[in-house]
């Protein structure tokens, strides 16, 4: 399988300045304040227009509620002069359901960051195509099977959105390839009991009908408040030998991202991790939808993790405010991870900075 874009991985060791920063901070809180997160995880709207079996924020609420954009006006640009690098808006709801997403999309690029969308495709329409499809660098589509009835029981939608998804991309992709648009579109897929056995018929679907450049296919992992429990013992030592089949779908354009570490390391005993989170609260801010910024896009509504919010404060009082000072502290002293969600974004950054910190490789120093 081909990974061009290190979806099994991480990519923070392209930012060797952020993380000398990070290194130089040890215990020191006034070193600690500027370091800024290189990626922010946006969630425009906290409603969803489906009801996933899988859903891991479904804790939240689905609340309707809305990012104003006038407030991100003010805040993103903000942002982008503080060193932040790119904003992905996903989150607790369905990104592109934001009555003013189009022009989100335009002031955050304009504002030095590189944009990304993480959606169920639902709303992927033209009028988004043809406004924001060239300011945004990819979108990923939760696509979560292969046929319609899958779809449906799997997503909690009807099936009729299933063909309107697969429309949606291949206009997406049509669109693209007309005006030289620089936008990687791919799909993504929770390899899950219910549809282990038609995803390659989405991986033939993604490449000979939508036309679009990946699919990635992934491990469950649940988040702790959520109130889901049909996959808590998911056993993926019985999908492994997926991964060859997939293998005929691959091709100069199309490629498919069996996440086989992450599955691996699903199975893994908790113990075989590091011993804390290196990340937080620096390299990863996550907004909600009512505006409150966090430092672990797994640990929302948890106190010790929230930092303020940007209807009330600017990025720059939160981030270095008093909030995430004890925020700091706590995840130093006295967070267990133990208790974190296996396969956080943060998981591949962590094994990365803990190898960092106790020079845990051996020879570092024979380059």
């Amino acid at each position: 399988m081909t990974d061009l874009y290190a979806i099994d991985s991480h990519k923070l060791m392209y930012h060797p300045r952020r993380v000398a920063q990070w290194q130089d901070v040890g215990g020191d809180w006034e070193k600690a304040k500027s370091v800024y997160p290189i990626y922010v995880e946006m969630s425009p709207v906290g409603g969803c227009n489906h009801r996933c079996t899988f859903c891991v924020v479904d804790y939240i609420g689905y609340q309707a509620r809305a990012l104003s954009l006038e407030m991100l006006k003010t805040r993103l640009p903000e942002m982008g002069q503080l060193g932040v690098k790119s904003v992905m808006y996903a989150g607790e709801g369905e990104p592109l359901l934001h009555k003013n997403i189009n022009e989100i999309v335009a002031v955050t690029k304009a504002s030095g960051m590189d944009v990304s969308f993480t959606t169920n495709g639902v709303m992927l329409n033209e009028r988004f195509v043809e406004n924001s499809l060239s300011l945004v660098s990819w979108i990923k589509v939760s696509m979560n099977a292969g046929t319609p009835a899958t779809y449906a029981k799997v997503h909690r939608a009807s099936e009729d959105e299933f063909g309107r998804v697969v429309g949606n991309l291949k206009r997406a992709d049509e669109y693209r390839r007309k005006h030289g648009i620089d936008c990687q579109i791919g799909a993504q897929a929770l390899l899950l009991p219910e549809n282990a056995a038609e995803l390659k018929e989405l991986a033939r679907l993604c490449r000979d009908e939508m036309g679009i450049d990946y699919l990635v296919i992934k491990p469950f992992a649940r988040h702790e408040h959520s109130t889901k429990e049909a996959y808590d013992r998911l056993d993926y030592d019985q999908y492994m030998a997926l991964e060859s089949e997939f293998a005929e779908f691959e091709s100069k354009d199309f490629h498919v991202v069996f996440r086989k570490n992450t599955m691996q390391k699903y199975m893994e005993p908790s113990a075989a991790r590091y011993p804390k989170c290196y990340a937080s609260p620096f390299f990863l801010a996550y907004v909600m939808a009512d505006g409150s910024v966090y430092g672990c896009r797994d640990r929302l509504l948890e106190p010790q993790f929230e930092y303020g919010n940007l209807n009330e404060l600017s990025f720059s009082e939160i981030w270095e405010g008093p909030r995430r000072q004890e925020s700091f502290g706590y995840v130093r002293e006295k967070l267990d991870i133990s208790e974190c969600r296996k396969n956080c974004r943060m998981d591949e950054v962590n094994r990365f900075l803990h190898r960092l910190e106790t020079s845990s490789v051996p020879h570092v120093n024979f380059i």
